[in-house]
């Protein structure tokens, strides 16, 4: 029998595989992609062959023990991926139910479990030998954890917008999107302690007992930041120095911590008018590099490097620090955050690589995708704007959309691999509720979801962004893309009215479609606002807004 016959979904038909019902499969060969975008010409190198970011060797692991996988902040992983179209069935996979949202499920130093992290929970998860059996979970301080059939309720069926705002309100009050105050950035270190939030509160979990697991897991330790300073009240990002060092961001600005939490070592607010809604990336040098945006519609952001010297926050050039602008806009009707940049910053260029920038996309209605010099500016860089040398590059993103488009936005941060760099939509012209929780599980099945995905290249030569292909019929609502460098590909999650929710798989160098976990019309299969994740083993690892559960492929 030859591969390609084997590989047919009617050899296969109705399979049941280790409890997760898969519905058939097919693989995708060369001529069976569908979608895809046109190569620009370019020869491009395997991305498995890139520079990647230096371990941080406070983190638990290499990979995933921390949002956006990697200090850089890359939302790059090595795990291989079959190619083929799965049906799965998010009731048959094993998993648990937690949240509203599970942004991320983190590695720990033994890579037969992982840390559960929600808004609601913290757990402990044995993923050895294809499982994933939660063996402990505890609240997190203060919280009502959820029930099953609580967060069922979030992602039955309704016929309406307004019926469903009546179900999230009725569980969660008059502002659901509270919710997302919690355990929004995490992090696992490298004595296998989960750090998580609870408002203005950083949290610090163990095991029980570090020989044997099942015995649970307990609250380690836990500081109030806002006892510190009152103005902070919620925290929208954590990170670790590559010296040890919690940065843990708030609204107006950033502090670093110890990592027991007993110390607060130093304090840096930003300047007045600008404000933060995502997480930042840090360099193994002691860069810190933080994009906010205006509070005041349409007002310019502000991109800087902090640096933290071992001892203290600077911000003064001497040290290597710096700080410019980029254009903001005005605030978008629903998904995206704020009126600056969607984006956390994200690091490319490492090693050897001949240019080292951050990168992120900006607040305009029709986004651009910015690059920054990370250190020194070249001297004979060319100078895209005049008045902003430290701005490398800049390019209009289009994602092959009509020139029509009032919205091209994301709330994602920038996927990159090597000198590659990917993008996607997040914005309709239907305007939301004004609560993101109620918008982002109203989109797709009750709103029209977004499309629209676009890759890009910096060319090293040309110091310039080159566009590689765009997808327009490509949905993606609000997960945040992950890259497969082994197997050359991205991955998004979005809604059709046929299939229901999706991961597609794109191919890295050509858009083509080669691999589609379909997870049908239940909103179990909606993400909402978490990181797409595949194990080791090439297993899918979805982070369901009511709980993460495994699809083995």
């Amino acid at each position: 029998m030859k591969m390609k016959d084997f590989l047919k979904p009617s050899l296969w038909g109705k399979v049941m595989v280790c409890g997760c019902l898969l519905l058939g499969w097919s693989a995708c060969s060369d001529d069976e992609t569908t979608g895809g975008g046109s190569d620009n010409g370019t020869e491009l190198p395997p991305i498995s062959e890139a520079n990647m970011p230096e371990r941080n060797p406070y983190l638990a692991a290499e990979h995933y023990s921390i949002t956006h996988f990697n200090s850089a902040q890359s939302d790059a992983f090595p795990y291989s991926v079959k190619t083929g179209t799965f049906q799965a069935d998010p009731d048959q996979c094993e998993g648990g139910w937690s949240g509203p949202v599970n942004l991320m499920t983190l590695s720990s130093t033994d890579p037969d479990y992982m840390w559960g992290m929600s808004s609601d929970r913290v757990s402990y998860i044995y993923v050895g030998d294809g499982s994933f059996t939660r063996l402990g979970e505890a609240a997190l301080p203060g919280v009502q954890t959820k029930t099953e059939d609580q967060l069922k309720t979030l992602v039955a069926d309704y016929s309406s917008v307004d019926e469903l705002q009546a179900a999230v309100t009725s569980l969660l009050g008059a502002n659901p999107q509270f919710a997302m105050a919690s355990g929004n950035y995490v992090l696992c270190d490298k004595d296998n302690y989960a750090y998580s939030n609870i408002g203005s509160t950083v949290v610090r979990y163990r095991l029980k007992n570090a020989a044997d697991p099942t015995q649970g897991i307990e609250l380690d330790s836990q500081i109030k930041l806002s006892d510190y300073n009152p103005n902070i009240i919620t925290l929208v990002g954590m990170v670790m120095t590559y010296d040890g060092h919690l940065v843990v961001v708030f609204g107006r600005g950033i502090l670093i911590l110890t990592r027991d939490l007993s110390t607060v070592m130093d304090y840096y607010q930003f300047p007045e008018g600008q404000q933060i809604s995502n997480s930042v990336a840090v360099d193994e040098k002691g860069g810190i590099y933080v994009a906010s945006g205006s509070k005041t519609a349409n007002g310019d952001g502000l991109m800087q490097k902090l640096v933290w010297t071992g001892s203290r926050l600077s911000a003064d050039e001497a040290d290597g620090a710096w700080q410019t602008t980029y254009d903001g806009g005005p605030q978008a009707p629903s998904i995206k955050m704020g009126m600056g940049t969607g984006s956390t910053p994200t690091l490319m260029g490492f090693g050897d690589d001949e240019d080292k920038l951050v990168v992120i996309t900006d607040g305009a209605k029709r986004m651009k995708l910015l690059a920054f010099w990370r250190d020194e500016i070249p001297a004979d860089a060319p100078t895209p704007d005049p008045q902003n040398p430290r701005l490398a590059g800049q390019i209009e993103v289009g994602c092959g959309l009509p020139a029509s488009t009032e919205w091209i936005q994301s709330e994602q941060s920038v996927a990159v691999a090597g000198y590659g760099a990917f993008v996607v939509n997040n914005l309709t012209s239907t305007p939301g509720v004004g609560d993101k929780i109620v918008d982002v599980l109203a989109i797709g099945p009750l709103q029209t979801p977004p499309v629209g995905v676009e890759r890009f290249q910096w060319n090293t030569a040309e110091n310039a962004w080159e566009s590689v292909w765009a997808r327009a019929d490509v949905s993606s609502v609000s997960m945040i893309p992950a890259i497969s460098t082994a197997s050359n590909m991205v991955f998004v999650s979005g809604y059709s009215s046929t299939d229901g929710w999706d991961v597609e798989g794109l191919d890295w160098n050509t858009g083509a479609t080669l691999h589609r976990v379909v997870l049908g019309k239940s909103s179990r299969g909606n993400g909402a606002y978490a990181i797409i994740q595949y194990m080791e083993n090439g297993d899918l690892l979805f982070n369901s807004v009511c709980g993460a559960f495994r699809v083995k492929l």
